[in-house]
Parts: structure tokens; sequence; C-alpha cells
């Protein structure tokens, strides 16, 4: 029989730990064939981990001292946190969980510290801090814009740049703008109000029309870049898969000095007319290899929502391969009768 012990110390961090009705350490013992127990002494709580395969003590033994330090910073543990936890240490990927360290991206209006949720996501961070511009790709749910919005915030907090600009394709806009009512900006205002949420959360209602007034943050479409050069700027492009190449291109030959630019957008909900191809896709080709470029790749693992959120992904991507082999067979079928 293989054991390992972990100290906690505090019940307050146990009782985080195990979760409502012991939720998280069920997880856990299912996930690795183990048994848990708490026991408490002179010297505090303390778990004992239990099992026939030592591997599998050790791993579970890992996720529960990673929980330990999730329980030190936060006043409950979500359960996909948990699952993630799980799934990295059974993917062999528990070295990776060392990135994820205890500091902040930024301090948000109500006081709360924005932090890299999932190694994915420390990268992408680390990438944007490193290079001029980053192409974050990958699914919803994944923090794409929310990390890049806190990053363009700690920067203008840092005096690093002089103004935030946000900036969205409205292709959903294309005819219906004209029956929508009010003034441009109020018909402009639904396809931007995703970054309008995130700034809100970062800097507070007040501070954000402050500065919108003084023309440090400015939100607007992405035909608005046209005929621009933007120096001294961090510069976001959200939803970028419904950009053209021809947008994506104009977009980029925007950046200016002493400024940086995050595209991010997921290529599986392009929303562009049937056969036009994204200025997003293009890019992540074209851009490979460009020194300063980065393009960052989320995976269903970084989904940050709801656990229902991670499983819809994965089952559209299974439906996905399997829509395309009969495509394929008769692809290749055709191919071999000329």
């Amino acid at each position: 029989m293989a054991q390992e012990i972990v100290r906690i110390g505090h019940s307050d961090l146990t009782a985080r730990m195990f979760g409502a009705c012991d939720a998280h350490v069920r997880a856990v013992e299912n996930a690795f064939g183990v048994d848990i127990r708490n026991r408490s002494d002179a010297m505090g709580d303390t778990v004992l981990i239990s099992g026939l395969d030592a591997d599998r003590v050790r791993g579970a033994a890992i996720v529960m001292e990673r929980l330990k330090d999730e329980a030190g910073r936060a006043e409950e543990i979500p359960e996909q946190r948990v699952s993630y936890l799980i799934g990295m240490v059974r993917d062999g990927r528990a070295e990776e969980l060392s990135a994820l360290d205890d500091s902040a991206i930024c301090i948000t209006s109500r006081g709360k510290p924005v932090r890299a949720k999932t190694v994915g996501q420390r990268k992408y961070v680390n990438a944007i801090a490193k290079n001029t511009i980053v192409l974050g790709v990958g699914p919803a749910g994944t923090g794409k814009t929310f990390l890049a919005v806190a990053m363009a915030v700690k920067a203008l907090r840092a005096g690093e740049v002089s103004r935030i600009i946000l900036t969205r394709p409205a292709i959903e806009a294309g005819e219906k703008l004209g029956f929508l009512p009010g003034d441009l900006q109020s018909k402009i205002d639904p396809y931007l109000r995703p970054l309008y949420d995130a700034l809100y959360e970062m800097m507070g209602p007040e501070n954000y029309a402050k500065l919108v007034e003084k023309q440090v943050i400015e939100v607007a479409p992405l035909a608005y870049m046209r005929g621009r050069t933007l120096d001294d700027s961090f510069i976001i492009l959200d939803e970028a898969q419904n950009a053209t190449p021809e947008q994506m291109k104009m977009f980029l030959t925007r950046l200016g000095f002493r400024s940086k630019a995050v595209v991010t957008g997921d290529l599986t909900q392009t929303d562009l007319p049937s056969g036009q191809k994204s200025g997003l896709a293009m890019a992540v080709k074209i851009l490979a290899g460009i020194e300063d470029i980065f393009i960052h790749q989320f995976t269903d693992k970084d989904v940050v929502r709801h656990k229902l959120v991670q499983e819809i992904i994965l089952a559209y991507e299974r439906f996905e391969r399997e829509s395309r082999k009969p495509q394929a067979k008769q692809k290749k079928k055709e191919e071999g009768g000329k």
C-alpha cells in the first residue's frame, strides 16, 4: 500500500480544499483510484492519501497540494478548477503547473486580483508581455479578450502606453445597421458590448467614462482604424475571425512606435459570408515564424467558464471530425476515378 501525506494546517483550508460535501476530494479519489482521509493533530489538519499504485497516489497528492494553494487564495474553489488540475496531472503535465504563480496581472475596480487560471493562460499573458504582436486563437471561454484587456490596463497604469484602443469587426451589422434605432454610436454599441464589459470590470464605470472622455480609451469598429497610425498604444482586435484578409492587413499595419497589439478570435465561430476567407486564419499562416510576433493556441483545457462549455466545445469538435470523413472519402473516390 502506497501512501502520501499533505500537511494543511488550518481547518478552514481543509474545508475549502474538500469542497461542499467533500465533492473535490471525491473527484480526486475517483480520478486516481485512491483513498483520501483527513486527520487532525497538534500541528493542524493533515491529508493522508493511500492506494495500491504509487504513481496514482503521487498524482493525487500533487492535486491536493495545488488545491491547498488554491484554498489559500480563494474563498471557494470552482469544480471546473479541480477538473483542470486533475486533467493536467493525469496527462503527465504536472510540472507545467509550476508556471501558475500567485502573481496578479492587475487589480479590478472592486479590488479583485486578475490571475491566469490555466497554464495556457499564463503562457498567453507572458507572450503579451514579451512580444509586440500576439495572436490569441482558441475556443470561447478561454479568457482571450479578458486577459488582453487586463494586460492593456496594466500597461496603461504602469505608463508603458498612453492609451488603450479596442476594436471589433461589426460583420453582423452589414445590412442590419440601418434598421437599428439611434445614431451610429447606438447602432454599433451592441457589437462592442463585450469590450465595454471587460473595461468596466477592470476600471469601474465612472473611471472608464472619464478616460473615454479624455480619449485615453477608445472603443470603435474595425472600419474606424483605416488610415490611422497608432503610436504609444495598446491595441486589441477582438473577434478577429470575422475580419477579412484585407481588414486584417489594414489593422496590423496601423501599428506605430511604442505600441503593442493583441488579436483574439475563434476560428470555429466565423460569421463571414460563405466562401469568404477569414483574415485571422490567413494571418496565423502568414505571420508564423516572424520575430516579435507570437501565435498562441488555446485549447479546451483553457476554458474557465462553466464545465459544460468545455463539453460543448469537445462535442462540436467530434461532430466536425466525423462530418469531414465522408467528404474526404468522396474526394478520394473522385480523384481515383480521374
